[in-house]
């Protein structure tokens, strides 16, 4: 009777299921697909070389053991490997029915797919070309790019961008991630959050295949891992990704981290690992200015297709210092709002919006306020604003500060005093006179103090 090779190869999986956990099975039998039986010679088709290599290491007796069954002791293996369509034998066997690489799903836990149908997990959108460049982000930008260029063949590896949170690391990961792939089609770029990689880590050790998930990640090209600081106290996790990613500097592939703060500041990460993130840059996304934000906020309103008048942005941005993706919330909630209630969008409802944003509203303009605006437009701290210092620079602040005390709020020049410093009246009367003569004598002057007092009175306060 002449045997079918799919028949041979269903009857060896049978038996090599009983042998092998279900997550091994699945991920290094299922995937083989049989291709012929010749000479009492069974032809298996094997994903790639690695895959290959992996099945002689691991499965080797078990693989004789079940080809010696089906086709008695003369019963041989051959491979036949699917990227290159090149013939290996061996003296093993392996493998099951079909390999189609198109369903699976989840290219994480399933080393061994060809590196072509590994999903990259990057969202197309997020692009060079929508990242607003500006003081806060252009070295971390820049080094980007430069990473997109050449990933793995820059001093830029690893790549750390770190900064507080909705200030756009993640987008910069990602816009770095996809130019890459539009520069280097061939290479396997791989996103995955710190959550999701512990996740990954967790269900294979649950599994018994923690060689298979290393391996996998090995074999990437470009590994971007967001918000790395969640990886802190799980010390397996830090374990295995630490084989990783010297894996993968040792093999001048590239890695790009993301975290809410610099690598010397992660605590409860392992010291080996901090060291390793030091190797290469390290860049700051710091809060964007006001001109970056209504930068932002416009090229959001083109991308949506949405028009907003002039005085809601600056009302927006003005209020809304510290996160992007807050500011982007805003603009989706205005046009919610003037779609669904058929309201025009102005100022009174761009308050309204507002409210649900800033959790922390003054209910009148403080000397406080004040004193950081100014603080923050001379960077001069409050405390130096309120001592004694001469210096110049401070001291145009602080009697600026005074000025606008005076103007926009109802306190009276001994409680002004009182705010820098316990300063008495006469002082307060001396600055205000001083930054009126430098009104009244410096048009350049006069165009900063119209710009703090005008963020003083957009920010955001309960009536």
């Amino acid at each position: 009777m002449v045997k079918d090779y799919s028949t041979v190869w269903d009857n060896c999986l049978r038996t090599i299921k009983k042998n092998v956990n279900q997550q091994s099975f699945k991920t290094w039998f299922e995937p083989i697909k049989p291709v012929r039986l010749e000479s009492n010679a069974l032809t298996i088709q094997v994903p790639n070389k690695f895959f290959y290599e992996w099945l002689e290491e691991h499965y080797l007796l078990l693989l004789k053991k079940t080809i010696r069954q089906e086709l008695g002791d003369s019963g041989r293996l051959e491979y036949q490997i699917l990227m290159s369509q090149a013939k290996k034998k061996a003296n093993s066997v392996g493998g099951p029915g079909t390999i189609n690489t198109g369903s699976i799903k989840n290219p994480f836990v399933i080393p061994g797919i060809k590196r072509m149908d590994i999903d990259p997990q990057l969202i197309p959108s997020l692009t060079f070309e929508n990242y607003i460049e500006g003081d806060c982000n252009r070295l971390a930008r820049s080094a980007g790019i430069a990473v997109a260029k050449k990933p793995g063949g820059t001093s830029f590896n690893p790549l750390v961008l770190f900064g507080d949170v909705g200030l756009g690391k993640t987008h910069l990961a990602q816009a770095i991630g996809n130019e890459i792939l539009k520069n280097f089609p061939d290479k396997s770029v791989l996103y995955v959050s710190s959550e999701k990689f512990t996740n990954q880590i967790i269900e294979s050790i649950r599994n018994n295949a923690v060689n298979d998930f290393v391996n996998f990640y090995q074999l990437l090209d470009v590994l971007i891992v967001d918000d790395i600081q969640f990886l802190a106290n799980k010390v397996k996790t830090q374990e295995i990704f630490f084989h990783i990613f010297n894996q993968l500097h040792q093999n001048g592939k590239q890695v790009i981290l993301t975290s809410d703060r610099p690598p010397k500041d992660l605590d409860g990460m392992e010291v080996r690992l901090i060291s390793r993130f030091k190797w290469g840059l390290s860049a700051d996304l710091s809060a964007p200015d006001l001109e970056t934000r209504m930068a932002i906020l416009e090229a959001k309103m083109n991308q949506e297709g949405a028009e907003l008048p002039h005085e809601v942005v600056e009302f927006i941005c003005y209020n809304i210092q510290n996160n992007i993706r807050e500011i982007e919330g805003v603009l989706v909630s205005l046009l919610a709002q003037s779609t669904l209630n058929r309201r025009e969008i102005d100022l009174d409802l761009a308050k309204e919006v507002i409210r649900n944003f800033v959790t922390q509203m003054s209910k009148e303009i403080t000397i406080d306020f004040i004193q950081r605006v100014v603080g923050e437009h001379f960077s001069v701290p409050i405390e130096q604003i309120k001592g004694q210092t001469r210096k110049r620079s401070i001291v145009i602040a602080r009697q600026l500060s005074m000025h606008l005390a005076k103007n926009l709020t109802q306190k009276s020049l001994k409680a002004i005093g009182q705010e820098f410093g316990g300063r008495d009246h006469s002082t307060v009367i001396y600055s205000c006179r001083a930054v009126q003569d430098l009104l009244d004598t410096d048009p350049s002057f006069k165009d900063v103090v119209a710009e703090l007092e005008k963020k003083i009175k957009m920010t955001l306060h309960d009536d």
